[in-house]
């Protein structure tokens, strides 16, 4: 059970083109959470990397996570929400190591439906070739990961708000510190 005293730390997780910033957003609005893509948190070089079609490897990784990590243990009540991947457990509890009380919203979707997402999305720098590499690290959260909600990417924004609240014991509508 969440402790509703201290601040809402949320990180969306999920493949690329799964709506990971999407649902952060409209969390972020509803709860009055600071929300950050974790996109915005990578170097220069990494970028560079995934715009040309290299994977990132677990070295360029590090650094990132323990940002992200850092971001969410400076939240004050309310909290804050990340976008981030997370596809890995240790990537996981290396964001659980840096930031204390942390929730993860996985937003799990089949491979055809996410490509075809991805591939309506004009400007992002995350090449859809490299989809099939995102799926291949993917660690699905397991039972013994408590702190890790699933929804499906096949429900509405709304809907899946509704039910990440619900799993957080957050009544909808209500702010994050209620």
């Amino acid at each position: 059970m969440r402790d509703l005293k201290a601040p809402l730390r949320l990180v969306i997780m999920g493949v690329s083109g799964s709506g990971k910033s999407t649902l952060s957003m409209a969390l972020g609005e509803r709860l009055g959470l600071q929300v950050m893509d974790g996109d915005d948190l990578h170097l220069p070089e990494s970028v560079a990397k995934m715009r040309a079609g290299i994977a990132l490897e677990d070295a360029d990784r590090w650094p990132w996570l323990d940002r992200i990590g850092a971001y969410l243990a400076a939240s004050g009540p309310p909290g804050r929400v990340v976008a981030c991947s997370a596809l890995r457990r240790i990537y996981r509890d290396r964001i659980r190591a840096q930031a204390g009380e942390v929730h993860f919203v996985f937003l799990e979707g089949h491979f055809e439906l996410i490509s075809q997402r991805m591939a309506r999305r004009a400007g992002h720098y995350m090449q859809p070739q490299m989809l099939e590499s995102q799926f291949r690290t993917l660690e699905r959260p397991t039972a013994e990961e408590i702190d890790v909600i699933t929804l499906p990417i096949t429900e509405p924004v709304s809907q899946l708000v509704d039910e990440a609240l619900v799993a957080l014991q957050i009544q909808p509508g209500l702010p994050a510190s209620i």
